[in-house]
């Protein structure tokens, strides 16, 4: 299993990391909402881009984002959530990748967010011009109606893997309590057969919370929490997450 380190974090090793989203919608927001996130000591902090009241700038944005990883003082996961995948700000796929595009040549942070099914080529080239830069890429999937099969889950991680994702992530949505065990055991398969980097896996809202604390039992590398405003359902705050990690 590879490990992926920016700094002094260490993803796929030790103790779940911890990280933490930035949902402001104004540069004020944004620097108040880090100031918050420096405090509650996480280990990763997120800024969710499609919150911010510019981002329809993107060189407005890329330039802010120097400012944002000055303020964390920590690896800057940047992420760009598409409507189709539970965020706020609609974006044509074109945009999508010119706004990543900017970021890589006029930003600063550490991470970036790439949607496992936006269209093949670009991700492709976003990836490849990413690793050139230096930079982390965590591939994503969400989905906010249902729990996948095991074997779809696992797929989908796959595909994450081949397209040469540094860091595979998946989030569902359980109906039932055994739409949480199926996330943890497509979990613990994918960890102990086919993986070979990092996973971030989680079943969403108050059904899936024992999935965002259980990941060093079950193969998961990372997980979020709130500082101040949960940017999906069922997260939990900073403090009481390192509590329990550090019981697990």
């Amino acid at each position: 299993m590879k490990t992926v380190t920016i700094e002094n974090v260490t993803l796929g090793e030790g103790q779940p990391k911890i990280i933490v989203p930035l949902v402001g919608k104004t540069r004020a927001d944004v620097l108040q909402e880090a100031e918050i996130a420096v405090q509650s000591n996480c280990d990763i902090v997120e800024w969710r881009i499609d919150h911010f009241e510019d981002i329809l700038d993107f060189e407005k944005t890329a330039e802010f984002s120097k400012e944002v990883r000055t303020a964390v003082g920590r690896p800057l996961l940047i992420t760009f959530r598409t409507a189709k995948e539970g965020g706020v700000c609609p974006l044509e796929d074109q945009k999508y990748f010119e706004l990543y595009q900017t970021l890589l040549e006029q930003g600063t942070f550490d991470l970036l967010d790439v949607e496992l099914f936006m269209p093949e080529k670009g991700v492709k080239e976003l990836i490849e011009c990413a690793h050139e830069k230096g930079k982390k890429i965590i591939m994503c999937n969400h989905d906010f109606d249902q729990t996948p099969a095991k074997e779809e889950i696992i797929q989908r991680l796959q595909m994450m893997q081949a397209k040469g994702a540094d860091i595979c992530k998946i989030a569902v949505m359980p109906q039932t309590t055994h739409d949480v065990i199926v996330l943890l055991d497509a979990t613990q398969e994918m960890y102990h057969q086919y993986a070979d980097r990092p996973l971030i896996t989680m079943s969403m809202g108050e059904l899936g919370v024992i999935s965002r604390v259980s990941g060093a039992t079950f193969g998961s590398a990372a997980t979020f929490g709130a500082a101040k405003k949960a940017s999906a359902p069922g997260q939990v705050s900073v403090a009481e997450l390192q509590n329990i990690l550090s019981v697990l």
